[in-house]
């Protein structure tokens, strides 16, 4: 047994001498299998050479300049209207109109028969319909501007002022192309309102809107300026409409949107609305119009706008481009009046119209609003293209025409 053992003790012991030594001379092999493999991985780095990183250079840019409100006063505001109110709500009357129509008639009644018993009476026929509106004396003649879809089509107009005076009235003149109309009443010692710049009307200006909503009465609600010259609305053929966010309601119409001071500053004529109601986005007519067309119904008993005797519509970007045509935009002649001014000048449909008088032309319904200003008789220069030619013709503007409308007088 011995001698079986003796050959295999030997090598034990060379190895554990082995071991020996090379744990004495190597300890970082046992501190290696200890430790976990993040500090023996810090361990070299500590043994490892450092560097130091760069400086990063400072940015070389200045702070922004902003500017600082001032502090908000909140005391110096104004606390009440009821100076501009009593300025312009004394001028703002009731306007109603009112017609006669024929009931519907059976055709037993024209029998001799059914004559008999119950008459031939034209009076039993016919209704009185009731309209109602507002308007706003302009001038101490006695002048007052409304809607024209106020009074449209009454066999009588009454108003009544704000101090208890009622009166019929003469209807002197309509433009249904701005939905304007211009009343007369005989009254002495009126309250007339003072008439505003509407070109100096600013969004965000406090708007006052006085009328007769619903028939309850005069009545003053508030808002803000939100818009200026509004158009494409597709409600009168010109537009140039003030919006506002002040209440309008069915009996505000022809109206008056006053400024903080009290000042007319347009003549309240629609609203955007899906319920019928008022919804925050109103339109007026602004002063500044509304005084033109009152001048010529007064002096001439209609109103007065050049014509050229063209129906047109807007190109758009790409047509243009399409044709190679060196504008961004211009109108396209889609009808022309036999014998009309433009006729005359050999405008022919179909032709672009890029400019007139040099104003290069935006959309159609500038256009017609352009023309419309230009004075009857005057020659405009228009600049057209046609084959993919550019050239000039001058057109001698007519006088738009305008449908008779036969004064309402009161009855005596």
């Amino acid at each position: 047994m011995r001698r079986f053992l003796v050959p295999l003790i030997w090598p034990v012991v060379c190895g554990v001498l082995l071991a020996l030594v090379l744990l004495d001379h190597m300890p970082q092999i046992v501190d290696s299998g200890d430790r976990p493999a993040s500090d023996a991985r810090q361990g070299q780095a500590a043994t490892a050479p450092t560097t130091t990183p760069a400086p990063t250079p400072p940015v070389q840019r200045m702070p922004p300049v902003t500017r600082n409100a001032a502090p908000l006063q909140r005391g110096s505001g104004t606390a009440s209207y009821s100076d501009a109110v009593q300025h312009a709500a004394p001028a703002v009357v009731n306007v109603y109109s009112s017609r006669l129509v024929e009931r519907d008639h059976h055709p037993l009644m024209s029998d001799p028969f059914f004559e008999q018993f119950f008459g031939n009476s034209k009076s039993g026929r016919r209704r009185m319909l009731s309209s109602l509106g507002s308007g706003v004396i302009v001038s101490d003649e006695g002048y007052i501007l409304t809607n024209n879809h106020v009074i449209s089509g009454a066999d009588e107009v009454q108003v009544a002022l704000r101090d208890g005076r009622e009166t019929l009235a003469t209807v002197i003149g309509t433009d249904p192309e701005t939905d304007l109309a211009v009343l007369k009443i005989d009254l002495d010692n009126l309250p007339v309102i003072d008439l505003a710049d509407a070109t100096n009307t600013r969004v965000g200006d406090i708007a006052l809107a006085i009328g007769n909503p619903f028939g309850v009465g005069q009545t003053v609600t508030m808002g803000i300026i939100s818009a200026t010259g509004r158009n494409h609305l597709g409600l009168n053929a010109y537009e140039d409409f003030i919006q506002t966010d002040a209440a309008i309601n069915p009996g505000n119409s022809g109206g008056a949107l006053v400024n903080a001071e009290g000042a007319l500053v347009g003549i309240n004529t629609a609203i955007f609305s899906r319920t019928g109601g008022s919804q925050g986005i109103g339109f007026a007519i602004p002063t500044n119009l509304a005084h033109g067309i009152l001048n010529d119904l007064v002096t001439r008993g209609r109103v007065v706008r050049g014509w050229l005797g063209i129906e047109a519509r807007e190109v758009s970007s790409s047509l243009a481009s399409s044709l190679d045509i060196n504008a961004p935009r211009g109108v396209v002649v889609s009808d022309v009046v036999d014998g009309g001014p433009a006729a005359q000048a050999g405008i022919k449909v179909g032709d672009l119209i890029l400019s007139m008088a040099g104003k290069p032309l935006l959309d159609a319904q500038t256009a017609m609003v352009d023309i419309a200003e230009v004075e009857p008789g005057k020659q405009l220069p228009v600049e057209l293209y046609r084959n993919g030619k550019r050239f000039k013709v001058t057109v001698s503007v007519g006088e738009r025409p305008s449908r008779p409308v036969t004064p309402v007088q009161p009855e005596s």
